[in-house]
């Protein structure tokens, strides 16, 4: 539960509009910025996000594999499985073509322990573990288009991950990786998404402070 008040048709056929026109203004500009100026706060964002770890490394992180020109996860999966701590990637299809009915995780065995999956993702090959083991992850690191200090988040619209979050650990923190301009004063939010409790950008860590009760 989101503790969001409900609304009617109208209202959610307009938010549903306001997220379609949202996504694409941030895939816009994602697209148009310039190569230097990612790498540079992908660098930065890996630098915040280390330092953070680095007192207290947990055991266990669900993540995911960045593509395009989403904020890089690549380094930070290495970095975390170079130190030993599992780290547990979504997986989408069965190994044979089919896609999974609902969402699923395997853990990351290196780069030769990967396949394509759908829209050319990469997902791990070893064994399928169901959403509900997802408590076992200490922290989860989560794509996202944009996001505000609320922890409204703004994703691609599949719905996949606030699927897969119902059966995060309440201890677990939930962290989206967002540019600068990704962090808005106002998200349109449905009643069936969930919150995030902290933003990763180029600069800090922001906690986030929900106005409804979870």
């Amino acid at each position: 539960m989101t503790g969001r008040p409900v609304t009617d048709a109208a209202d959610q056929a307009a938010l549903a509009a306001a997220k379609r026109r949202l996504r694409s203004a941030v895939l816009l500009r994602r697209a148009s910025r310039p190569t230097a100026e990612r790498s540079a706060d992908d660098e930065a964002r890996f630098a915040v996000l280390a330092a953070t770890l680095a007192d207290r490394l947990p055991d266990t992180v669900a993540a995911y594999l960045s593509a395009d020109d989403e904020p890089d996860t690549l380094r930070l999966v290495a970095w975390l499985a170079a130190r030993r701590v599992r780290v547990l990637l979504p997986l989408l299809t069965d190994g044979s073509g089919g896609r999974l009915a609902e969402p699923a995780w395997a853990a990351y065995d290196g780069p030769d322990a990967l396949r394509v999956g759908p829209r050319g993702l990469l997902e791990p090959t070893t064994t399928p573990l169901p959403a509900r083991q997802l408590p076992e992850a200490e922290l989860v690191v989560c794509p996202g288009l944009a996001a505000n200090v609320h922890g409204d988040r703004l994703g691609r619209g599949g719905g996949w991950y606030d699927r897969a979050l119902l059966h995060a650990g309440q201890s677990a923190p939930v962290v989206v990786l967002l540019n600068r301009d990704e962090v808005l004063d106002a998200i349109p939010a449905q009643p069936w998404d969930r919150r995030v409790d902290r933003l990763a950008t180029p600069d800090a860590i922001v906690d986030c402070d929900p106005p409804y009760a979870a």
